[in-house]
């Protein structure tokens, strides 16, 4: 049966591996290349590698630094970042990557998702809503947090669905760095208007707001970046990640699954 996935993920700026708080204040802490290497020994399910500024400075995916961390994964890899081109997400597939993730690009252009799914298939295609709370409601934002679209994300993603992308993100704003729980009425409402395949990012402080989140939606992909890559709360840059047993007996309690048969 399909099962939620736990999935790390990683901000690069510079070549640099950063993490966020809201979007900004942008903190070092270290190697890209590195951190892939410990968490393909802690044998995680997926990796997301977000290049925050590729967009926002309108520069062409890093291709190198890409090729690099492909090769040293040994995990499914999602990379996003500056993709504008169907023909661009077909160059980083070769590359040895599973999945592109476009955000801002797609939503501008929701035929770039067509194109792309035509290029290298629908399952590898992932779109990235960027939400925050407005005084109205949820909103979409573009360009690393800069540019408000003033659009819904139920309406926004209802139609990258429709346009034939094969998983969303959404990645919650407010919520970004702050290590106090996912966004779980965001999650639940955009699990409630779309089919396709999610995961939820911004917010994860322990694996009990994992299980929590897999309890409110289900099968998902639960992303995290500072559970993974700090610890304590001077927030001192460690690595982790469940081992294979913890992670199946969250995954089993979350679900409400019966223990299994011995």
């Amino acid at each position: 049966m399909l099962r939620p996935r736990i999935i790390p993920c990683l901000l690069v700026r510079n070549g640099g591996l950063v993490k966020t708080v809201g979007f900004k204040d942008a903190k070092y802490v270290g190697d890209p290349i590195n951190a892939v290497k410990i968490f393909n020994e802690k044998e995680a399910d997926e990796l997301i590698l977000l290049d925050i500024d590729a967009t926002a400075l309108n520069s062409e995916p890093n291709y190198k630094m890409i090729a690099n961390l492909a090769a040293e994964c040994r995990m499914p890899l999602c990379y996003g970042g500056g993709i504008k081109t169907a023909q661009q997400a077909r160059q980083i597939i070769g590359l040895g990557v599973e999945k592109v993730a476009i955000s801002s690009a797609a939503i501008e252009n929701p035929s770039l998702i067509t194109q792309a799914a035509e290029e290298i298939g629908a399952q590898s295609v992932v779109v990235v809503l960027d939400v925050k709370k407005g005084r109205d409601g949820y909103e979409v934002w573009t360009h690393n947090g800069q540019n408000n679209t003033r659009r819904s994300p139920f309406d926004v993603a209802r139609e990258v669905e429709a346009a034939g992308a094969g998983e969303v993100v959404v990645n919650a704003i407010d919520c970004d760095g702050c290590m106090k729980g996912y966004d779980l009425r965001l999650a639940s409402e955009l699990r409630s208007v779309m089919h396709l395949p999610m995961t939820v990012l911004g917010g994860a402080g322990s694996l009990e707001d994992i299980a929590q989140l897999i309890r409110t939606c289900g099968v998902v992909g639960a992303s995290a970046g500072s559970l993974f890559v700090f610890k304590g709360i001077y927030r001192a840059v460690l690595i982790s990640y469940p081992n294979l047993a913890k992670k199946d007996e969250l995954i089993r309690s979350a679900l409400g699954l019966n223990e299994p048969n011995h």
